[in-house]
């Protein structure tokens, strides 16, 4: 599985120019793309990268990967990524490794998103994989039934429990905050959830990357497919 995603992450570079300004994501297989990336930078390609968590912004400067902010410049010319899944329109669900504030903020900067993927993620509806909310921890309770009922609203229903760390306490994102994971089993209408998620105050944000993915790279035994967002 491992050289799986190697390999979409190799094929993603092929689409790296000298001068572009990237957007570095977070996990298992964007860690396989930023090595990558970090060997062509000593072999002389010129770029700049923005990271999407600490977790990334120390491989990428391990790696060699020049690095700056989205303060700092006003676009990225591409955002590669993995998921968590990725439906046939590309829709996704991110968030598994705890970075979906800032995987979001940089895609939505980004001029195009590439999703990097093992062909497992690839999945016919989204909502197998639980769906990750970010939330502050100020009036979980409240924000907990706020999610409940827009759960319900588009119907959809399943247990949420807040992540915990390897200590047992409550995990706690990049920017401070927490996350409840949702087993939702399948989410019929993904646009309709996100939205109802967004509107929920105590939601700093939510895993369901909807229209931001423009094609994904999956890499399983038969080799690798690209499919393009239609």
């Amino acid at each position: 599985m491992d050289q799986l995603k190697r390999q979409a992450a190799a094929r993603a570079l092929e689409e790296v120019r000298d001068g572009m300004q990237l957007g570095l994501g977070t996990g298992s297989t964007a860690k396989h793309f930023v090595e990558l990336l970090g060997e062509r930078v000593a072999a002389g390609l010129n770029v700049i990268g923005v990271p999407t968590s600490e977790a990334t912004r120390a491989d990428a400067m391990r790696c060699g990967v020049p690095l700056t902010t989205l303060d700092e410049i006003d676009h990225l010319d591409i955002t590669i990524d993995g998921a968590d899944e990725i439906d046939p329109q590309l829709n996704l669900i991110k968030g598994g490794g705890g970075a979906l504030l800032r995987e979001k903020i940089v895609a939505a900067a980004s001029d195009r998103m590439i999703v990097i993927a093992d062909e497992t993620k690839w999945v016919p509806t989204l909502g197998r994989f639980p769906l990750p909310v970010e939330v502050i921890p100020f009036g979980l309770g409240a924000t907990r039934r706020a999610i409940e009922k827009a759960f319900a609203e588009c119907g959809v229903s399943g247990q949420m429990a807040v992540r915990r760390a390897k200590d047992g306490h409550a995990f706690v994102t990049d920017g401070g905050h927490w996350i409840v994971d949702a087993q939702l089993g399948r989410i019929a209408d993904p646009a309709s959830l996100a939205r109802a998620l967004s509107a929920i105050p105590g939601v700093v944000e939510h895993g369901l990357f909807i229209g931001l993915a423009s094609s994904a790279v999956l890499a399983g035994g038969e080799g690798i497919r690209v499919i393009e967002r239609r």
